[in-house]
């Protein structure tokens, strides 16, 4: 073999090789289900069943739809790993009733998603959280959580730096007016339980 019919083939090779390297890697199918209800209690149930589909939690937003009115709207995406995650959707317009509610689940290991202020039929303005447990997690992680609410953003500034000293970390806010507590700043902060 001559030295210029090396090189040539060596050049076709390399050729080969980068134009493989270069390609773009095939764009993977996204599947989505979204929830939409009027009626919170049946939310939960819902997101369940979306999860044993092998759907996980991606978005919530409450408010109002062309022709469902006032709605809660939930986006989930498919993982492919049916049943792996568990839900639990809190919705009350008792700041200490969610504060309740959501050290429950953080006792039993459910972490923080998403929150959003939901106006119901029956329940008035209420704050939903949106809570998830990892079926196949096995540390055995904890939470504890803390709910912060007042009316007044400077008061809220206090209230974050000392619950920050303690250690929690900030994981989600809402501001809205609650039927019980009228126009208030909620903030929701977690840390790892001991």
């Amino acid at each position: 073999m001559s030295g210029v019919s090396l090189a040539l083939g060596v050049l076709v090779c390399s050729g080969v090789i980068a134009s493989q390297e270069q390609a773009p890697a095939p764009r993977e199918a996204v599947e989505y289900r979204v929830l939409a209800t009027n009626k919170t209690s049946t939310m939960q149930t819902e997101m369940q069943e979306a999860a044993e589909a092998g759907f996980r939690y991606a978005g919530v937003m409450g408010g109002d739809t062309a022709f469902g009115g006032s709605e809660v709207v939930v986006v989930m995406t498919r993982n492919g790993v049916p049943g792996r995650f568990r839900y639990r959707l809190l919705a009350t317009s008792k700041t200490s009733t969610m504060q309740k509610e959501m050290q429950e689940a953080g006792d039993a290991g459910y972490e923080y998603r998403g929150q959003t202020v939901f106006k119901s039929m029956f329940g008035g303005k209420e704050v939903v959280v949106i809570l998830e447990r990892d079926a196949e997690a096995q540390d055995g992680t904890r939470y504890e959580y803390r709910l912060l609410a007042t009316k007044k953003t400077s008061t809220m500034q206090k209230e974050l730096d000392g619950a920050g000293g303690q250690g929690f970390r900030f994981v989600g806010l809402t501001v809205a007016e609650t039927a019980v507590g009228g126009p208030e700043v909620v903030t929701i902060l977690r840390r790892r339980a001991q």
